[in-house]
């Protein structure tokens, strides 16, 4: 059947290349130092499965409808209220792919005669978000609070291109952790620049949610900024809770608004049953209301992997980005030759790693992106720094040594 659906598109000489057989005949047990799992809720064991696989064969793998129409049930809304309770808002709305939690919602909220001032680096759905919303774009030095004030002064000076009138509205889109520097978003500083100039706030949390902070709140937790200071907090459950879909945070008001506003709530199908099962688990077990303190374990875990990886590659030679407590370690390669170098090297040595290069990447900012785990042991960081050290030298990788 496979070979069949890749006649119709690839000649044959292409079909002997990709075979089934070439794609599935062989297995290697590795160290994954790439996946999202940042809290180690991506098992196949457990009471969180069981009840998964509970919610499943009670009311199947999809719902195959809307959540304006058929597609909500109990555990939708049970959701809702605990992310809303999580992250300190009044509501929230939950849909069925993070990506298009941001590329639906921004087009609700923003318009034409509105601005929008995004960070430099952020995420290809919060682009098209952007694009697709008909608001004026501007873009400030990545996570620099003072360049994004002196867009928003010159912006409300000059006001809307060629009328000179006031903007509606203007909307500063952030993130939480930036996925390919593994930075920390500097929220004080910008929510002083928010309020001193009366814009409004989206901060996409999809790397910071469960992450960041001493209750895995996010990025208002880890600087101790009060929710409320935020408008917009979307976050996304494929990371820390091991599941699909994303959410939206806000005041009730502007829940219910965009429930009848957003495309994404109004045509894509609903969550799945299992999916969205997983994602109610894994959060009450992160705020300790299942009866355990496995949630604030992992916590503290992830947050050592991560320090202790971080600190561990800096002392081998290499010049790491990003910012302690963050579980994305970047760490740069440079050279485009490297890319494949690199990642051959770590899966001949038994590690599973993603190299990113341009477009997704600066050129010549070629880098390695590092994803630490609440599942790793200390013994198994231990030996993939060994491997590192090796690898800094085979490859000529210790760039940050003086």
């Amino acid at each position: 059947m496979f070979s069949a659906a890749l006649s119709v598109f690839a000649p044959s000489n292409l079909l002997l290349s990709i075979s089934p057989e070439s794609l599935t005949g062989g297995k290697k047990h590795c160290l994954n130092l790439a996946s999202y799992n940042y809290l180690g809720f991506a098992s196949n064991e457990g009471d969180i499965l069981e009840r998964v696989v509970k919610n499943v064969r009670k009311f199947g793998v999809s719902l195959v409808s809307s959540r304006m129409d058929l597609g909500t049930i109990k555990v939708h809304r049970d959701t809702e209220e605990l992310v809303a309770k999580f992250v300190g808002k009044e509501d929230a709305m939950i849909f069925g792919m993070g990506y298009g939690t941001n590329s639906t919602t921004i087009p609700a909220l923003v318009g034409k005669g509105d601005l929008v001032i995004s960070d430099a680096l952020n995420h290809s759905s919060l682009v098209y978000g952007c694009r697709a919303s008909g608001a004026r774009v501007k873009v400030f030095q990545h996570n620099d609070p003072v360049h994004l004030e002196q867009v928003v002064r010159e912006s409300i000076v000059e006001g809307q291109p060629r009328m000179n009138r006031p903007w509606r509205r203007i909307l500063v889109i952030v993130e939480g952790i930036y996925s390919m520097e593994g930075e920390i978003c500097k929220l004080p500083e910008i929510i002083a620049v928010k309020k001193k100039y009366k814009c409004y706030l989206y901060v996409d949390e999809a790397h910071s949610i469960g992450a960041l902070g001493k209750n895995a709140r996010g990025v208002c937790d880890h600087w101790g900024c009060d929710p409320k200071d935020v408008d917009i907090l979307m976050g996304t459950f494929t990371k820390s809770f091991a599941s699909v879909g994303g959410y939206i945070a806000a005041d009730r008001g502007v829940i219910e608004y965009l429930r009848s506003r957003s495309y994404g709530q109004i045509y894509e199908t609903s969550m799945a049953p299992g999916a969205m099962e997983q994602a109610y688990r894994s959060l009450l077990c992160i705020m300790g209301l299942d009866g355990t303190n496995i949630g604030r374990q992992k916590i503290q875990q992830l947050r050592d992997n991560s320090n202790f990886f971080r600190k561990a590659l800096l002392k081998a030679g290499y010049q790491v980005f990003g910012d302690e407590d963050s579980p994305v370690v970047p760490a740069m390669l440079y050279f485009p030759a490297k890319i494949p170098a690199f990642s051959r090297e770590c899966l001949n040595r038994g590690i599973a790693v993603v190299v990113v290069g341009f477009p997704a990447t600066p050129l010549l900012e070629s880098r390695i992106r590092f994803c630490l785990s609440a599942s790793h042991t200390r013994k198994d960081l231990e030996w993939a720094i060994s491997q590192m050290e090796d690898l800094a030298d085979h490859l000529l990788l210790r760039y940050g040594e003086k």
